[in-house]
C-alpha cells in the first residue's frame, strides 16, 4: 500500500485525537487541525498539530459553568469559524478527514485545491434521525426540545452530499443513513478501538452486585428508563452507581429516584477503570449513539453489559454471550436482564471472561487505525477507476 498524505479536521478531542496519532505511526498523517491548544494534544510532533484555541475556549468555559444554552448558542459559531480557519489554511494533501459539520468549506478547499479524498465523519446517526429520536423522547417525557441548530442540519446534509465517503462506526448508525437514503456506496463502517492498556480489571473489593453507567445524564442516554429500571430493584446486596456530568433534564428523574443510587459525578478518564472494576454489571440505555466508547471500556474491565439496540452494541458484542442488547425505551427488558444475571452468578462471570476475551479480539486503536487506512486506499482506488472508466 503506497503512503498516502491524509489531513484531519477536528475541533474537540473525541475519537479523532486517537485517530491522528495512528496515522502519524502510519507515516500518514499531514496535519491534524484542532480547536484544542497544542499543549492538550499528546502522542504528536509540534508540527503536525496546527490549533486554532479561540473557539473551543469560550465553549469549554461554558460547559464548566454549566451554561447550557450559552454553549448551545455558541456551538454554530465555533463550527462555522473552525471551518473557514481550516480552509484557509489546509496544506496539500491526498485525503481530507473531518468530523462531520465542521468541514463544510474545507471539504471543498481540500478537493479544488489539492484533488483530496473527501471523509465526513460521523460519530452520532444520521442528523435528521437523530434529531426526530430525540425530539420524540422529549416528546415522551414532556420536556420542551430545542431541536438541533438547522444550520447544523443544513451543513451535515451539504456534507454528506459533496464528501467522497462517509465514514460511521457502527451497524446502527450505517442503517440511520441508508434509511435516509444516503447511498451505501458512500458509507464505510468501521468500529472504534479502546485503550486496552488504560481500561483493564483490577482486584473487586466487596460481594455487592453493583450497576455501573458511565456516561453523560441525559434523555438522549436513557436516563429516565435506566433509573426506572435499576432503582425499583429491591435486592440484597445490590448498588447503582451513575458517573458523569448532570444535564438539567435529568434531574427530576434523579430526584424522583434520589436515594437509590450513588452519583458519583465526573471521574478523570485515566480512573475510569477502577470504578468499573468495582462493578458486576454495565448498563447503558440510549435511545442514541453512534457507537458508546464506555461499552468497550466496560468489557476491558471484565464487565458484562446490557445495552440497547441504539448504542451500536451489536457491532462489540453478540447478544447473550457477552452480555445483552434490548430494545430502546424498555426498562422492564433492561430490569429482567439484571435481575437474571443477578440470580445467576455462574452465568455472570462466564460473561464477564467472554467480553473481556470479545474487546482484546477486536483490537485497540491499532487496529482501528489501520483499518482507517486501507478504507483510503480502497476509496482512492476506486476513485481512479471510475476516472479511467466513466462508464463502469
Amino acid at each position: 500500500m503506497a503512503m498516502m498524505k491524509v489531513s484531519v479536521g477536528s475541533a474537540g478531542r473525541f475519537h479523532t485525537f486517537d485517530l491522528a496519532r495512528q496515522l502519524y505511526r502510519s507515516g500518514c498523517l499531514t496535519t491534524l487541525y484542532t480547536g484544542y491548544p497544542r499543549w492538550k494534544v499528546d502522542g504528536l510532533p509540534r508540527d503536525k498539530v496546527r490549533t486554532f484555541p479561540w473557539v473551543m475556549g469560550p465553549v469549554t468555559v461554558a460547559a464548566r459553568l454549566g451554561l447550557h444554552g450559552l454553549r448551545e448558542w455558541l456551538n454554530y459559531w465555533v463550527v462555522e469559524s473552525f471551518d473557514r480557519w481550516v480552509a484557509s489554511r489546509l496544506e496539500p494533501c491526498e485525503v481530507y478527514h473531518c468530523l462531520s459539520s465542521f468541514g463544510v468549506q474545507s471539504h471543498r478547499a481540500a478537493r479544488e485545491r489539492y484533488g483530496a479524498l473527501t471523509v465526513c465523519d460521523r460519530g452520532s446517526s444520521h442528523i435528521l434521525y437523530q434529531d426526530e429520536v430525540l425530539a420524540e423522547e422529549h416528546a415522551r417525557w414532556g420536556i420542551p426540545y430545542r431541536a438541533i441548530d438547522r444550520r447544523l442540519v443544513d451543513r451535515e446534509l451539504q456534507e454528506y452530499e459533496f464528501c467522497d465517503r462517509i465514514f460511521v462506526p457502527s451497524s446502527f448508525v450505517y442503517r440511520s443513513f441508508v434509511q435516509k437514503g444516503v447511498p451505501e456506496t458512500k458509507l464505510v463502517k468501521i468500529p472504534y478501538g479502546v485503550d486496552l492498556s488504560l481500561f483493564r480489571a483490577v482486584p473487586k473489593e466487596d460481594d455487592v452486585f453493583r450497576v455501573i453507567y458511565v456516561g453523560a445524564l441525559s434523555l438522549r442516554k436513557g436516563i429516565p428508563d435506566l433509573l426506572e429500571a435499576m432503582c425499583s430493584l429491591r435486592l440484597p446486596r445490590f448498588e447503582v452507581w451513575l458517573i458523569g456530568s448532570c444535564l438539567p433534564e435529568a434531574r427530576p428523574f434523579l430526584r424522583k429516584w434520589e436515594g437509590r443510587y450513588r452519583y458519583l459525578g465526573v471521574i478523570p478518564r485515566k480512573d475510569l477503570y477502577r470504578y468499573y472494576s468495582q462493578g458486576s454489571l454495565f448498563v447503558i440505555a440510549s435511545v442514541e449513539e453512534g457507537l458508546a466508547l464506555v461499552q468497550a471500556q466496560a468489557m476491558a474491565c471484565a464487565l458484562p453489559v446490557i445495552a440497547t439496540t441504539n448504542t451500536g452494541a451489536a457491532d462489540l458484542f453478540t447478544d447473550g454471550v457477552e452480555g445483552f442488547i434490548v430494545p430502546i425505551r424498555d426498562p422492564a427488558a433492561i430490569q429482567e436482564k439484571v435481575l437474571y444475571l443477578y440470580e445467576h452468578p455462574e452465568i455472570r462471570e462466564e460473561m464477564a471472561r467472554a467480553a473481556l476475551r470479545r474487546v482484546r479480539s477486536l483490537g485497540g486503536w491499532e487496529t482501528y487505525g489501520s483499518s482507517i487506512v486501507t478504507a483510503y486506499d480502497e476509496a482512492l482506488k476506486a476513485r481512479e477507476r471510475s476516472v479511467a472508466h466513466p462508464a463502469l
